[in-house]
């Protein structure tokens, strides 16, 4: 009999955990055929989340947790379900039931029978999300499939199922900063995609702000592109190449005797514009070399205050 693990990771989700017991345990009284074993990861929660996994372990022994020290979000949350789960395949699933359990049979039935790694899931659409979230987010697939040799697809949610070839491999890849839409990708293994229409959170609010998502999209560009850099080192040679003309242009104006007006307020405009654009690329420099002392360091991705395993 087969083994299926599935992670949950869970911040602040005392609201929407119990709906989701409820619902998987739909799914696996319907999946008789397979074994389960459910890994909740409390990510520091401040509410009742931890509460509430262990009354749900106390009744189930197939429910299995982890409480983290402190917050450490959700992609260290997603490592350390992988890494201790034992089944001979793995899913991630948010507990909000934005991922929908139902699906669960279908693309298991799909690894079986039809020779895949994974079986990934995507929105095709994304009604009852804000415009703007969705517009950017959009742009944001778009940019990392320019830049990045990954293949990261528009709409790809984390609720994936995994055999547990393609989880070793992603276990270990131990980096610091992750980004596991990019790492899924680069991995490689042969995947489906199935596709969904957006499903709205059964209770409780989302965690992630605009601002989180704007700054979680930079993470992404930097773990697996390194065009930001290239941009701006074209970019430099191109300016210098321009002041250089600009200089021999100015040069021979002088010498043919044509006058040039003098303004203070062109030139500043001219240096504002390098100096600035010349801080701009600085800071691109600064993000990569943040992260790579960040990697450095070897901390570990998270640290676990209390278990049942």
């Amino acid at each position: 009999m087969d083994k299926i693990s599935v992670v949950v990771p869970c911040y602040n989700e005392e609201k929407v955990i119990s709906l989701f017991y409820r619902e998987m345990k739909f799914v696996m009284d319907k999946m008789d055929y397979v074994e389960f074993e459910i890994i909740l990861i409390d990510d520091g929660s401040r509410d009742k989340t931890l509460q509430i996994m262990k009354r749900l372990q106390a009744k189930d022994e197939r429910v299995k947790y982890l409480s983290f020290s402190k917050n450490f979000g959700k992609e260290a949350a997603i490592f350390a379900g992988l890494e201790n789960c034992t089944g001979d395949f793995a899913v991630m699933m948010d507990a909000d039931l934005q991922d929908p359990p139902r699906l669960l049979e279908e693309m298991y039935h799909c690894l079986k029978s039809e020779g895949y790694d994974s079986v990934a899931t995507r929105r095709v659409t994304r009604d009852g999300e804000p415009k703007l979230r969705s517009f950017f987010a959009k742009r944001f697939y778009h940019l990392m499939n320019r830049i990045s040799k990954t293949d990261i697809v528009d709409g790809a949610r984390d609720y994936r199922l995994m055999n547990r070839q393609m989880v070793d491999a992603i276990i270990e890849m131990k980096e610091y900063n992750r980004f596991s839409k990019g790492i899924f990708g680069w991995v490689g293994f042969k995947t489906k995609w199935l596709e969904y229409d957006n499903v709205a959170r059964a209770a409780g609010e989302t965690k992630w702000s605009f601002r989180k998502l704007l700054f979680y999209s930079f993470d992404g560009i930097v773990a697996f592109s390194t065009m930001p850099l290239g941009i701006a080192s074209f970019s430099g040679l191109f300016l210098c190449v321009l002041s250089f003309i600009s200089i021999i242009i100015i040069m021979i104006r002088y010498l043919i005797g044509v006058k040039s007006a003098h303004g203070w307020s062109s030139m500043t405009c001219i240096i504002l514009f390098v100096s600035g654009f010349q801080l701009f690329c600085m800071g691109v420099l600064g993000q990569y070399l943040a992260k790579t002392y960040l990697e450095v360091k070897k901390r570990p991705i998270y640290i676990v205050k209390e278990k049942c395993l």
